[in-house]
Order: structure tokens, then sequence, then C-alpha cells
């Protein structure tokens, strides 16, 4: 017989599964990309949002968890999650480079709206930042992922980037979700959490915010 403790185990691990810090990217791109205009070159809106979300699958997905599944045959990792803080380094390495050619993708090659690349420079900043406090202190990364996903989120709404805030207040209820099954999972503590969550945030919604009223 299933015992409710078993569920709530069950819906903890399924959230922490589908919140997984390295899909956030690839939400907020597909938040983003009904605000994708046609640029240079003839793309259509529609193209440029496929390409978008697509390469930020491949670069912030694919390729750390590939990187980090070879470490999990290899005995360096013990885990996805990467429960044990020492061994958090070499992956979010492997990650942040990827993060870096993401950026450069979305900046550089595509030329995507302020608020997109801002956003996108934000999460990677909040990834390395994750990795210096890495050394000392097990901080929340998939608290740090969502609240990153947060701020660009409604940065993008406060700045008259259309639609109200009942969607940013969802992914607000969505994040406690996610902190009560870290904390559930015993993967943190509520500092733990909680810092993850601001540290996201910060990283996101500051730097819009700035762009949208100050330069």
């Amino acid at each position: 017989m299933i015992q409710s403790k078993d569920i709530l185990h069950g819906i903890a691990t399924m959230l922490s599964v589908i919140l997984y810090p390295m899909l956030m990217p690839t939400y907020g791109m597909i938040c983003f990309s009904t605000t994708m205009k046609a640029i240079a070159g003839g793309m259509l809106p529609w193209q440029i949002a496929a390409l978008c979300v697509g390469m930020t699958f491949l670069l912030t997905v694919l390729i750390p968890i590939s990187a980090i599944k070879i470490m999990i045959r290899r005995g360096k990792v013990s885990d996805l999650h990467i429960a044990d803080a020492r061994e958090r380094t070499v992956p979010y390495l492997y990650t942040l480079c990827s993060f870096g050619f993401w950026c450069y993708f979305l900046i550089g090659v595509l030329h995507v709206p302020g608020y997109v690349g801002i956003t996108a420079i934000g999460g990677t900043v909040a990834l390395f930042i994750v990795m210096l406090i890495n050394f000392r202190w097990k901080i929340s990364a998939h608290l740090t992922g969502m609240g990153g996903l947060i701020g660009g989120v409604m940065s993008y709404y406060l700045t008259g980037g259309g639609g109200n805030l009942v969607f940013p207040l969802v992914l607000m209820v969505v994040a406690l979700m996610l902190m009560y099954a870290r904390l559930y999972l015993n993967a943190h503590t509520p500092l733990q959490v909680v810092a993850g969550l601001l540290l996201g945030l910060c990283c996101t919604f500051i730097p819009n915010m700035i762009l949208a009223y100050v330069v």
C-alpha cells in the first residue's frame, strides 16, 4: 500500500526533475519566444523563436547533461543532481563554458532583444557565482535557476513587455513548491534554498531594470 510520505517523496522528486536548473533557460526562452520580431536576414519571428529555443536546449541542457552523464559513468559524479557539493566544480565548469557559447549565440549571432540577452548573461553570472559559493557552501542551484527565470520574466512584464503579472506570480508559487521539494528531499537547508532564489532573482531582475530605466 502506497503511503502518503511515498507520494510526497515522488512529487518532490518529480518537481526536482521537471525544474532541473539547466532546463530554466529553455523555459525562459519559450516564454520570451512570443516577443521575438523579424531580424535582418529575412528570418521570420517563428523561425527566430524556434532557433533560440532549439539552440538554448542544445547548449544549456543536452551538452552539459551529456558531460555529467559521462562523469557519472567514470565515477567522478554520483548522480545527475550532484548531491555531493564536492563533486560540483567540474560539472559547473563544463556548464559555464556551454552557457558562455549560448550567450554569444543569442547576442552575437542572433542579436536578440536586450532583455533576452541580459537575462541570459545574468543566468550565466549566477551559475558562476554558485560555482564559487560551492567551494564553501552548498547553495541551491535549483532555486538559483528558478530565481533567474522569475527575475527575467518579471522584469519583462514590469517594464511594459505586455500582459499582466499573473504569470510571474504563478512562477513564484512554483518556486515555493520547489523550495519545499528540495527541503523535503533533505537536499538543502532553508537558508540554502532562500539564498539560491535571491541570487538568481538579483542576477536577472536588477540588470534588466537598470537597462530599462537607467541606461
